[in-house]
């Protein structure tokens, strides 16, 4: 590689990492001022007597990836379970695809039927996924990204936004489960840790 090619692809790499870096950062410092908010943390009362900061894994670059978006066509609302007798409604709206570490990998999306309704959520793309740290150093139940439909057929994912179901910190919350097409055979390294032990 030419050597300005060379400087020009490190430059760019460096500026990507560190605006990356600081949006992950950003969403994480939301999540905790969001939790430390009682007005709309799901924190049960006794937790926010010792409640600090939520634990998350290091930002970690290799869990942000440039993913292909594919529409799924002529797909039907269907009922997905929760961690209650309520049954949530969903469509499959399309599916991600994406290598971490040189290994392909696919998630489906979805669209909530009632949520897109709503003003400023027209948009709004629902990835529930679960992979090998489930239990162990994350939620036993998966964990969430929220994405916007992309302008064009590719989108980037980040796994450092996976933030808890709300049921990850108080059982009187209704969560949709994760599907199992949508499990990630892989430790997902990046994102929110569990909060109880």
């Amino acid at each position: 590689m030419p050597k300005i090619l060379y400087f020009i692809f490190l430059y760019t790499s460096i500026c990507f990492s560190q605006d990356a870096f600081e949006t992950s950062k950003q969403f994480q410092d939301q999540l905790n001022a969001d939790c430390a908010n009682k007005e709309k943390s799901p924190l049960e009362d006794i937790d926010f007597e010792t409640f600090r900061s939520l634990d998350f894994f290091p930002i970690n670059e290799n869990f942000i990836v440039q993913a292909a978006f594919v529409v799924s066509a002529n797909t039907l609302p269907f009922a997905m379970k929760t961690s209650t007798s309520r049954l949530a409604h969903y469509k499959k709206y399309g599916q991600l695809i994406f290598k971490i570490n040189n290994i392909a990998y696919k998630l489906n999306v979805y669209q909530n039927s009632d949520l897109i309704k709503k003003l400023g959520f027209e948009n709004y793309l629902f990835l529930p996924f679960s992979d090998v740290t489930n239990g162990k150093e994350s939620y036993i139940g998966g964990r969430y990204i929220d994405l916007k439909i992309p302008t064009t057929s590719t989108i980037l994912l980040d796994f450092n936004k996976a933030y808890n179901p709300y049921c990850a910190y108080n059982h009187h919350y209704s969560c949709p489960l994760v599907p199992l097409e949508n499990n990630l055979e892989i430790a997902v390294l990046a994102g929110v840790k569990k909060f109880h032990d």
